[in-house]
C-alpha cells in the first residue's frame, strides 16, 4: 500500500515565466478569477432588463442578499452602498475559491518534478486559500481599505487621532492609542491565519479520509468543506464590514448619534458581532 502524502504547508512551484514562479494555489486563484469574469461577462449580457430571466434574478437574488446582510451590520444604507463592492467580492471571490478547491482533479492531478535529487509529484492544482501568502494578500486589501476609508470620511488628522494621543495631554487616550495601533496590525495576522488555517485543515483531513476509506467516506466531509467555504468567507467580509464601520466613526460620536440615528446601539452591534465570530 502506497504511503499517505499529507499536503506540505508550502505550495509548489509548477512552472516559470522568467525569474516568476506560478505555483499551483497561484493557478487556482487564476481560474477563480476567470470564472468571476465569464459571470460578469454573462450577466452584462443580460442588459439588465426590467423583467429579468432566470440567471439574472439568480444574480440578483445574490446581490440583494449580500446587500441586506452588509446593512444590518453596518447599518447606514448609504455607507454601505460605498462598502459594498469590496465587501461582495472579498465573499464571493473567497467562497468561490474554498468551493473551487474541493473539485475533482484538485491535489490529484500531478507531474512529476525532480527536487534535491529526488523524483516528487506536485499537484498541478490546490485550493487557493491553503497557501498564506495568498491570504496575507487578501487581508492587506482588507485592512489597508479600512485605513483609507477611515481617513477620506474623517481625515488624515482626526483618524491619526485614533492612535496617536499625545501622553502629556491624555497618558491613558496615549496608551489606548498604541493598543489600537498594535490592534490593526494584529487584524492581518489574526485575518491570514484563521482563513489559511481552517482551509489547511480542511485539505488534510480529505486527503487522510480518503487514504483511510476512500470512495464513500469522504462525501460527507465534501459536504462539510463546503459549509466551512462558505462560513470563512463570510466571516472574513463580515469582520471586513465590522472594521469598515468602526473606522468611518469617529470617537466620542456614538452618544450624539445615539437620539438622531441610533448609533450608539449600532457600536453595540458591531462588538456583539466580533465577540460572535471569535467566539
Amino acid at each position: 500500500m502506497a504511503s499517505i502524502e499529507p499536503p506540505t504547508l508550502a505550495s509548489e512551484t509548477i512552472a516559470h515565466i522568467g525569474s516568476f514562479e506560478i505555483r499551483n494555489t497561484l493557478i487556482m486563484a487564476w481560474l477563480a478569477m476567470a470564472v468571476v469574469f465569464v459571470v460578469i461577462l454573462l450577466a452584462r449580457r443580460t442588459k439588465f432588463k426590467e423583467v429579468p430571466g432566470r440567471f439574472q434574478a439568480f444574480l440578483e437574488l445574490i446581490v440583494e442578499g449580500l446587500f441586506g446582510f452588509f446593512d444590518s451590520i453596518i447599518g447606514e444604507k448609504k455607507a454601505t452602498r460605498r462598502f459594498f463592492p469590496l465587501l461582495a467580492t472579498i465573499f464571493l471571490f473567497l467562497m468561490l475559491a474554498n468551493w473551487m478547491g474541493i473539485l475533482p482533479g484538485v491535489g490529484s492531478i500531478t507531474i512529476a518534478e525532480e527536487l534535491h535529487g529526488e523524483i516528487l509529484n506536485l499537484p498541478i492544482f490546490r485550493s487557493m486559500n491553503a497557501d498564506v501568502n495568498m491570504t496575507l494578500a487578501i487581508a492587506l486589501i482588507s485592512v489597508i481599505a479600512t485605513q483609507l476609508f477611515g481617513i477620506a470620511a474623517l481625515g488624515v488628522l482626526p483618524y491619526a487621532n485614533k492612535f496617536f494621543v499625545a501622553p502629556w495631554r491624555d497618558p491613558i487616550g496615549a496608551f489606548v492609542g498604541i493598543l489600537e495601533l498594535i490592534a490593526e496590525m494584529a487584524k492581518i495576522i489574526s485575518f491570514s491565519f484563521r482563513l489559511f488555517g481552517n482551509i489547511f485543515a480542511g485539505e488534510v483531513l480529505l486527503v487522510v479520509i480518503s487514504y483511510l476509506m476512500p470512495y464513500l467516506a469522504p462525501i460527507p466531509f465534501l459536504g462539510l468543506e463546503l459549509f466551512v467555504g462558505f462560513i470563512q468567507a463570510l466571516v472574513f467580509s463580515m469582520l471586513t464590514a465590522v472594521f469598515l464601520k468602526m473606522a468611518v466613526t469617529a470617537h466620542g460620536t456614538s452618544h450624539e448619534c445615539d437620539s438622531a440615528t441610533g448609533g450608539h446601539e449600532h457600536g453595540h452591534d458591531e462588538e456583539h458581532a466580533v465577540e460572535m465570530v471569535h467566539a
